[in-house]
């Protein structure tokens, strides 16, 4: 399994950091009117119960957005992704269907409010640490262009940074043509929920993506 570590530099800032690992091999493809639904409902049931205004108090957010401010970053120029998934669905802006596993990771996202990091296994260059992003650090966002880094908790790895809560690259997305995923629920409110919401996010890979060689660990 991908060697993930926490820096200090980011455990001395943050007290809370936990990181819910998983890694398997997959296919990936549209998603299925299943999963399609699933998402849609996940989507109506939280626009149902939620106003804009009650999204950063969410604790998953609320804490990132503190951990955010405590790192020198502004969480509402640097939204996190979860929240940002959340506005838009609170706003009935929709959000987009790309692949099987974008919808999996979004659905796991809108009930667990974590934003959740995928990647590409064979663009990595291990061992992984997330750190804080330093002052010449940046990267091309999905869908973004570039990102600036510095003072983000961000994924790093031999080649650079590749992936926050706020916007994984370009350089390490899902495609068509990836074959191994790993995927991160990175929490700065603790450990407690961690497991279930990993539980969760292992039986949507195996039934919508025929995810085997599963390996799974919270790391602290």
């Amino acid at each position: 399994m991908l060697e993930i570590t926490i820096s200090d530099s980011l455990k001395t800032k943050y007290k809370t950091i936990a990181i819910a690992t998983i890694q398997a091999s997959i296919h990936v493809k549209p998603s299925s009117d299943e999963l399609i639904s699933l998402l849609n409902k996940a989507c109506t049931d939280f626009a149902s119960n939620h106003t804009v205004e009650d999204i950063s108090k969410l604790k998953p957010i609320a804490d990132t957005r503190k951990a955010y401010k405590a790192f020198g970053k502004d969480p509402a120029r640097y939204r996190v992704s979860s929240e940002a998934l959340l506005r838009r669905i609170v706003k009935e802006k929709g959000i987009y269907n790309v692949n099987n596993i974008v919808d999996i990771n979004n659905l796991v996202s809108i009930s667990s409010f974590y934003s959740i990091c995928a990647f590409d296994v064979s663009k990595l260059n291990p061992p992984v640490e997330f750190t804080i992003g330093k002052k010449e650090d940046e990267y091309f966002g999905i869908g973004r262009g570039v990102l600036n880094v510095e003072n983000l908790p961000v994924f790093s790895d031999k080649i650079g940074k590749f992936g926050s809560p706020t916007s994984d690259s370009e350089r390490v997305k899902i495609t068509v043509e990836t074959k191994k995923i790993n995927m991160n629920i990175v929490s700065f409110s603790g450990e407690d929920d961690l497991q279930i919401h990993l539980e969760r996010l292992k039986d949507l890979l195996v039934r919508f993506s025929d995810a085997k060689k599963v390996e799974m660990r919270i790391i602290k």
